[in-house]
């Protein structure tokens, strides 16, 4: 049984910081909303301390994390923060047994590097979905944020996600397409390239989403993937939110036509507009899960089941 179990009451969270640090009112506002949601949030004392890059030195966030993996009183993990450092985990990571219980993930951006290690190390369901210290500054929208809530309580046991738009005729041929979801950040899935972690999306639907890239870049990532087989056998690519990365000349974007070449590139499915990512809203994507994609009007429809169980 590979699916976390729903939270009830009095739970305890076990907080974790595997990138950039937080700030202490940061650190007490995800403390603030946990128990706002009456959960028992764990926050380890020390688990920030001053450091060039991270949030703490990698042996320490690895202690921190591998004692969230291994406790038997939780069965949710979740973020502070993105930023960078989680993929210098990773190989530690990789000398750990896998424990018999899965638990939940959540987090996003830099936490890709740990999404993409549990799903295809250990099977595990993580979520794609906001991080403790925005939810904590009272950034997340009210009616997304009770969407988390109802997933992680088990009150909803499906994502929907009705609006994407297909970008080629692979797409809009798309009837019944069953499958389970996979990837998050693309800059963060390029750094798992040549790696034993690199991306599978074999028999699955990559989903990618970025901030502050330029078009050219985007596109540089997409031809590595190409090159390394990433799309071979891929279900579909499933672009969430790219925002940033204007052009120095022009102040706008060119992803437009970046995406519309590679719809045109690939003989795979190709949709557009999926509510996740860097943007204000981001919608919970629920990793390695059955889903079920097809198309209605002109508009894809993704409905995924959020993996958790009693």
């Amino acid at each position: 049984m590979s699916n976390w179990k729903f939270l009830k009451d009095g739970d305890v969270i076990d907080v974790v910081a595997p990138g950039y640090p937080s700030q202490a009112h940061e650190v007490d506002g995800a403390r603030d909303f946990l128990l706002k949601w009456k959960l028992q949030p764990r926050i380890p004392k020390g688990l920030i301390k001053p450091h060039f890059l991270h949030a703490h030195e990698d042996e320490h966030r690895f202690a921190f994390l591998k004692a969230a993996i291994e406790s038997k009183d939780s069965q949710v993990i979740w973020c502070l923060r993105g930023g960078y450092g989680s993929n210098r985990l990773v190989p530690m990571l990789s000398k750990l047994k896998k424990p018999k219980e899965p638990k939940l993930l959540i987090g996003i951006s830099d936490i890709t590097s740990l999404h993409t290690f549990f799903v295809q190390e250990w099977g595990w369901k993580p979520l794609h979905a906001p991080l403790l210290d925005r939810l904590g500054r009272n950034l997340v929208p009210p009616k997304l944020e009770k969407e988390v809530h109802r997933i992680l309580f088990g009150e909803q046991t499906h994502v929907e996600f009705k609006k994407l738009k297909p970008l080629n005729e692979a797409a809009s041929k798309v009837r019944n397409l069953k499958s389970k979801v996979v990837g998050g950040n693309l800059t963060v899935l390029q750094s798992t390239m040549g790696t034993p972690w690199q991306i599978q999306a074999r028999n699955s639907l990559l989903f990618v989403e970025d901030l502050g890239e330029r078009g050219y870049r985007i596109d540089r990532m997409f031809e590595q993937f190409r090159q390394a087989g990433v799309f071979k056998n891929c279900h579909g690519l499933i672009l969430g939110d790219f925002i940033g990365g204007e052009e120095p000349a022009t102040k706008k974007n060119n992803f437009k036509l970046v995406f519309k070449r590679w719809a045109q590139d690939l003989d795979i499915p190709v949709f557009q507009g999926l509510e996740a990512g860097h943007a204000v809203i981001q919608r919970p994507v629920p990793f390695n899960t059955p889903c079920v994609l097809s198309v209605k009007e002109g508009r894809g429809h993704l409905l995924i089941e959020t993996g958790g169980r009693k």
